[in-house]
């Protein structure tokens, strides 16, 4: 009687099993479309923000000669980061993704100096460019059998350094020192990319399903590929782009 009790357990964990590769072999692609649906449509979103306000004298007065507003909106980007990064068990789907898409407008109010400082022809040729690198590179990420999270670990270290550099420079103002710094931040964010790409492909192979918490992986993820995109751009661009001077 028990051997029989223990044969119907096993047979019943083995459907079980399948049952759970099944559903989460037809989650993962469904929830790797929904990161790159949130990114392009966070991208877009910053994209039209930028050159709208860049095309709006009245707004870009207001922004760029009120330091106290324009340090308000970068202070109010990286509260949004944190917050969202902090709190996303606590938020809905729904909020996450609403924060998400604020974030995504002020980045855009943010980044619209671009088109002020840098001509349209070089901005869209840059774009271009990141869009190529950071594809090969998400390819990379997604398609390697490598561990690649040792690198992570270190990339992180970097990007500190990286952002101590940049604030070091803000008062040395060294234009070669800047160049350097440019350079290597496009290696920072292009070991990024792949290495949030994989991490990313990691967390979602292991979802049950397309629920709200395996959606806000998603959206997570998403946004720390967004992240990627624009900071591997704003580099390229400032090694690539052509002054409107």
């Amino acid at each position: 009687m028990n051997n029989n009790l223990d044969l119907e357990r096993f047979q019943q964990e083995v459907i079980n099993g399948r049952e759970k590769d099944r559903w989460a072999t037809a989650a993962f692609p469904i929830l790797m479309r929904k990161v790159y649906i949130w990114m392009a449509l966070a991208l877009a979103i910053t994209g039209v923000t930028a050159f709208g306000v860049a095309n709006s004298p009245a707004i870009l007065q207001a922004i760029f000669t009120n330091k106290i507003l324009f340090f308000g909106l970068l202070i109010g980007e990286l509260a949004l980061v944190w917050g969202v990064s902090a709190a996303i068990n606590r938020l809905s789907l729904t909020t996450a993704t609403l924060l998400f898409i604020l974030y995504s407008v002020l980045n855009g109010v943010t980044l619209s100096f671009i088109f002020l400082v840098y001509t349209a022809e070089s901005i869209t040729s840059t774009f271009f460019i990141t869009a190529g690198t950071f594809a090969a590179m998400a390819a990379i990420g997604y398609f390697t059998k490598a561990d690649l999270s040792s690198m992570g670990k270190i990339l992180m270290m970097a990007l500190i350094g990286l952002i101590i550099a940049t604030i070091v420079n803000i008062f040395l103002r060294n234009s070669m020192f800047n160049m350097i710094i440019s350079y290597i931040g496009v290696l920072i964010f292009v070991g990024l990319t792949a290495y949030d790409t994989q991490k990313i492909k990691q967390m979602l192979m292991t979802a049950d399903g397309v629920d709200e918490g395996t959606q806000k992986i998603a959206l997570m993820g998403a946004l720390s590929l967004y992240l990627d995109f624009i900071n591997l751009f704003l580099y390229l661009l400032r090694i690539f782009g052509n002054s409107r001077d």
